[in-house]
């Protein structure tokens, strides 16, 4: 999967959830939607964008990382399923 389409995905769920009155609840739904539906490599590839810089990220999206970066991780558990 190409990184443009992981960001584009990843701005919709920011998109979606920055809504929300609650600021920390939209960025642990962000992660937690991301956890539940992204498999492992979409995962790992959008981390690693973010790592090199997350050119193209939507703050809100950042923010969710840098708060819940655990919930977009990969476990050994998750790639053993």
């Amino acid at each position: 999967m190409h990184i443009e389409n992981l960001v584009k995905m990843a701005n919709q769920i920011g998109s979606f959830f920055e809504a929300m009155p609650d600021r920390e609840e939209a960025l642990a739904d962000i992660a937690g939607h991301v956890k539940k539906f992204w498999e492992p490599r979409m995962k790992r590839a959008f981390l690693a964008h973010v790592d090199a810089g997350g050119e193209g990220v939507d703050p809100i999206v950042l923010e969710a990382v840098a708060h819940h970066r655990d919930r977009f991780e990969v476990t050994l558990a998750a790639t053993a399923a």
